[in-house]
């Protein structure tokens, strides 16, 4: 039985493996979600068998608990991701992330409490499994805590503003130490006697958690969903490290290291450090005054529907550079048809995608590619950019840091050296907004004055209606 069941958490890891490669690429994503669903269901179909395989005896009860567990949340899971809206997605994924850290927490303390007499050869080995537990408790809290937060802030039951309370930094130090300190009596005390020390550690991970995720400024929530998808990851491993189950150790490694790169690749996309993100946020640095709020405050030329209309088919280059605000109003599918009309009438339209754009890594892609948009159709920033001076019309839907020329001319700007969208070297500008306010990283936007910019206000789905109408020759 142990080879098969060896051969089988190959087969899953393998699986695994090729989810990731498939995830990396739009073309390929649909493939690689489904090897990640046969990897999951042969990993979860191996452990409910290698559990019972041996004898069933005295293990019926707990089988059935288990199968009943396994469907239900099955059910739950397949609900969830049918009734979730894009706009809801976000916070779906930073719940799901603490359900990790928590199942990394309970089985943690259930491993502790498990009687293991004469398990331990060694006092050696004794010290590396409540080590593992030690750890794994540690970052399951955490993860588990933090996550709750940025998915209240997301969701917006919280502020999106970063909590800066009075030293600390020095109170983040203070309770890293108080979880590493409470390890040594911990692992001193015989049998169970420590677990007051590890429900101790355990609350003061989880008060961290929360902490250095309400310090978070909003406009980083990007990152932190990617920062929390590696915690949970490294969470996973720990557990299996305490089950002694490979499989899970390299499934949480896989999805512990993927979520450090993301989030690497997403700092380097704002110019940023993960330390500076983790400890700090937009704006909550020392920062001389800005100007770009008096840059802001001139003239606004606005734009109807039917002139924008007009514009986009003059056009022969046409740039749609989608934000949050277009998830919020549902307009993707909208979108979808003027990029297919305007296609129609012999308008090249392509899309600019930011890393930062929305509130998960990918979120714009995901948005674009369930509308039906054609994955070659849209670019990365770092390949748009050049071509904004030859393009004629740029259409920025509910877009507002990632398009904003502060970032690179105002040295006080918050979000000074992030890289952008260079949207304000194209002919024309029309920016979709509602209204004026300041995006989420809550810095004002120069380019909404300049000369080549106009304003479009409105609901998005309703003016991007407007303006299939009109390019139709409907109004």
């Amino acid at each position: 039985m142990s080879g098969t069941l060896t051969i089988a958490y190959i087969a899953a890891g393998v699986l695994f493996i090729r989810s990731l490669a498939g995830l990396s690429k739009q073309e390929t994503a649909r493939r690689g979600n489904l090897y990640g669903m046969v990897g999951m269901a042969t990993a979860i179909a191996v452990a409910l068998w290698s559990w019972a395989g041996d004898s069933l005896t005295g293990r019926e009860l707990g089988l059935g608990l288990l199968a009943g567990a396994v469907l239900v949340g099955g059910a739950v899971g397949a609900v969830l991701a049918r009734r979730v809206e894009m706009t809801g997605m976000p916070e779906l994924v930073a719940v799901l992330h603490s359900f990790v850290g928590l199942a990394a927490v309970l089985v943690g303390i259930s491993s502790y409490l498990e009687p293991r007499t004469g398990a331990f050869e060694t006092v050696a080995a004794r010290y590396v499994h409540l080590s593992e537990v030690w750890v794994g408790i540690a970052v399951g809290a955490i993860t588990f805590t933090g996550s709750l937060v940025a998915w209240g802030k997301l969701k917006g039951t919280l502020s999106g503003k970063p909590l800066l309370l009075p030293g600390r930094h020095l109170l983040n130090v203070a309770m890293a130490l108080a979880i590493a300190g409470f390890g040594w009596p911990f692992l001193t005390e015989g049998g169970t006697a420590g677990l007051p020390w590890l429900l101790a550690m355990t609350a003061v991970a989880c008060v961290l958690g929360m902490h250095l995720v309400f310090a978070i400024g909003g406009a980083d929530m990007p990152v932190v969903v990617s920062l929390l998808n590696s915690y949970s990851g490294w969470a996973a491993a720990a557990a299996g490290f305490m089950l002694a189950n490979d499989l899970l150790i390299v499934t949480g490694a896989l999805v512990g290291s993927s979520g450090t790169i993301l989030s690497i690749i997403m700092c380097r996309a704002m110019n940023r450090s993960i330390l500076n993100v983790v400890f700090g946020g937009f704006g909550t640095a020392d920062a001389k005054p800005s100007d770009a709020g008096a840059a802001a405050a001139g003239e606004v030329r606005e734009l109807k529907a039917d002139e924008t209309a007009e514009a986009l088919l003059r056009a022969r280059e046409v740039v749609v550079v989608p934000g949050y605000g277009l998830a919020v109003a549902r307009a993707q599918a909208s979108v979808n048809e003027l990029t297919r009309l305007l296609r129609e009438k012999g308008v090249n339209v392509r899309f600019a995608i930011h890393p930062v754009a929305g509130r998960l890594p990918g979120h714009m892609n995901v948005l674009l590619a369930e509308a039906g948009v054609p994955y070659d159709l849209v670019l990365e920033m770092e390949h748009i950019n050049p071509d904004f001076p030859k393009t004629d019309v740029v259409l920025v839907i509910g877009a507002n840091d990632i398009v904003n020329p502060g970032a690179l001319t105002d040295p006080a700007s918050p979000i000074a050296g992030m890289p952008v969208l260079e949207v304000w070297k194209s002919k024309l500008v029309v920016v979709l907004k509602r209204g004026m306010a300041a995006g989420y990283a809550g810095v004002e936007n120069p380019l909404f004055t300049l000369d080549n910019t106009r304003m479009l206000f409105g609901d998005a789905k309703k003016s991007i209606d407007a303006l299939v109408a009109a390019c139709r020759g409907e109004r």
